[in-house]
């Protein structure tokens, strides 16, 4: 199965709010593509990537750490 990871999207909100660490979760499917991504976002900005390992089942299950931004991937479009 092929995703659509938008990282040129996100890129461009990394460049607006120029945060010093982003924090990318993830759920399991996805996790393969960690390296892909924080590769590709950090040859493209200032900002220290990183991937939050733990469980993510959905949009309501934050991190508990503190991030200057947080993007959050998912198997479903979130309106």
């Amino acid at each position: 199965m092929e995703f659509h990871l938008e990282l040129k999207k996100i890129e461009k909100q990394i460049k607006k709010s120029k945060p010093k660490t982003v924090c990318i979760q993830l759920p399991d499917g996805l996790k393969p593509k960690a390296k892909e991504i924080i590769d590709f976002l950090e040859s493209k900005t200032q900002a220290k990537i990183f991937i939050w390992l733990g469980s993510c089942y959905g949009s309501c299950d934050i991190p508990p750490i503190k991030p200057d931004l947080l993007i959050q991937f998912g198997h479903s479009k979130w309106i």
